[in-house]
């Protein structure tokens, strides 16, 4: 039997990278899914985003499990179209147990050089999203009575800081004000709430020339094989990135009742970014 078998699992940001494989993660452990994604780009963005065809594959490798999906594009900037997504999932599965709230976009300049498209366009995303998310979910999750487990994805971004990332450290700090404020709300209920903290993921948002930049000090034209040696002397494990199933690991765990009683917490998965002396990864 699965560990998270029976269960229903809503997954944003779904279409690719960490999303992807939560969903995939949880349906390999007898979840079916509610997978919803933009599947669309950007003006502040300066990588490509995820397209329906990567929600198509998502939708795909659920399925090839022997697991029910529910695929929906949508913007979590949208409550409308958010709660549309739940109604669909709950009209297809009957209930909801788990909402990993993980969508989210990147992009980077000094605080002061931001624009405030690119500021409220972060915000917008990866903290009010956050939010809209938990607000379309969590009345089902109390009518239904029995508890559920809600993981909200923030980042080492979230508990440290980072040069350049000004309007992305905010946002994944807010994410744990609300995550924590939420684990009390909602610990009478029975719904847990967690954070997830990794550090740089191989993931489509990490692997691209712009961010290859970010950590290379502005170098134009960095390989993907350049962004290695300058991200691996962020890890103390002498890695450049973690993989997105290390990061999908704990996203199971906490959705698990093999963590009923964990809420409150920031789980995080950072190859020893956060130590304050690391040996040098020559």
């Amino acid at each position: 039997m699965g560990r998270v078998e029976g269960k229903v699992a809503l997954v944003t940001g779904a279409a690719r990278g960490q999303g992807r494989a939560h969903a995939v993660r949880l349906a390999e452990e007898g979840a079916d899914i509610v997978a919803l994604d933009l599947c669309d780009q950007l003006a502040s963005v300066p990588y490509d985003m995820a397209t329906p065809a990567d929600l198509a594959e998502t939708v795909k490798r659920v399925e090839e499990l022997d697991r029910r999906i529910v695929a929906r594009q949508a913007d979590v900037r949208d409550l409308a179209a958010l709660q549309a997504v739940v109604a669909d999932g709950i009209a297809e599965f009957g209930h909801l147990d788990i909402v990993c709230a993980n969508a989210g976009i990147a992009s980077f300049a000094p605080t002061w050089e931001l624009s405030e498209d690119q500021w409220q366009q972060m915000l917008d995303v990866n903290l009010t999203g956050v939010w809209k998310t938990v607000k379309a979910t969590v009345p089902q999750l109390l009518e239904q009575g029995h508890g559920g487990s809600i993981i909200l994805t923030s980042s080492i971004a979230g508990l440290i800081a980072f040069p350049n990332l000004g309007h992305y450290t905010a946002a994944k700090h807010g994410v744990v004000g609300l995550m924590r404020t939420l684990a009390v709300e909602l610990a009478p209920h029975r719904i847990r709430v967690n954070s997830i903290h990794p550090t740089t993921v191989d993931t489509d948002m990490v692997n691209n020339p712009a961010i290859y930049s970010l950590f290379l000090g502005g170098l134009q034209g960095a390989t993907r094989a350049d962004a290695e040696v300058g991200m691996k002397a962020m890890n103390a494990i002498p890695i450049p990135w973690v993989d997105p199933i290390d990061i999908s690991n704990a996203v199971l765990w906490l959705a698990s009742d093999e963590s009923r009683y964990v809420t409150g917490t920031t789980q995080v998965i950072d190859a020893g970014a956060m130590a304050p002396f690391k040996i040098p990864n020559l």
